[in-house]
């Protein structure tokens, strides 16, 4: 009887945190814009290297 009565708890606990609507934290909102702001710099200064990249191709061979 005691072994039904922990699966049912188990079970009752697993059935509550997944019923729960997932809220975030301050901490988890701050790392979300840090994260956005890495992708974001990652993101320009892939721009600015291609934009290098093509500035040097054309100063090599201007006819291409």
């Amino acid at each position: 009887m005691t072994r039904l009565v922990r699966v049912l708890a188990v079970a009752l606990f697993a059935l509550l945190l997944w019923g729960c609507p997932e809220k975030k934290g301050p901490l988890e909102k701050a790392g979300e814009k840090i994260d956005n702001a890495v992708e974001d710099a990652g993101d320009k200064i892939e721009d600015a290297a291609d934009d290098a990249g093509d500035a040097i191709e054309d100063a090599v061979d201007p006819d291409k």
